[in-house]
């Protein structure tokens, strides 16, 4: 179900591109669990935060309480709810965003005209598990979930 929630130019890929984008979950998840930041190093690690970010921020909306009982014994703070700093603080820039558009279709693509004025570079899904140039790749042995 989760790849209903992808952009349209996902939809036809195959098992193995699948796997990988749901690797990338794991490995924010992973980030996470070892204290650090959550950070994309590549367009599928942005998809996988963006929509993480979704659905916890409608999770809470909806008074889902499972965070209540897990964060009870932190402090609260006035940015604890916070969903637009944490796409500030979270990614590079909100590119991928722009495949959900239908009128922007074609903007994956480098060789677009929207995509060169604005420098959204490669987000064929071919290109969704490159790292970016800024960016560490991770470990390409690091195992799938079984």
């Amino acid at each position: 179900m989760v790849f209903d929630a992808f952009p349209r130019i996902t939809w036809r890929q195959d098992a193995i591109w699948r796997r990988q984008a749901a690797r990338s979950f794991d490995d924010l998840r992973a980030d996470l669990a070892a204290g650090r930041w959550p950070q994309p190093s590549c367009a599928a690690d942005e998809m996988a935060l963006h929509l993480m970010l979704t659905t916890a921020q409608a999770a809470v909306a909806d008074g889902w309480s499972g965070l209540e009982d897990r964060f009870s014994g932190l402090p609260e703070h006035p940015d604890d709810l916070g969903w637009g700093m944490l796409v500030d603080v979270l990614f590079q820039d909100t590119d991928i965003l722009a495949l959900f558009d239908p009128s922007r279709d074609g903007i994956e693509a480098p060789d677009d005209d929207e995509n060169q004025y604005l420098g959204v570079g490669d987000y064929t899904p071919s290109a969704w598990f490159t790292p970016f140039d800024n960016m560490s790749p991770r470990d390409p042995r690091r195992p799938f979930r079984r």
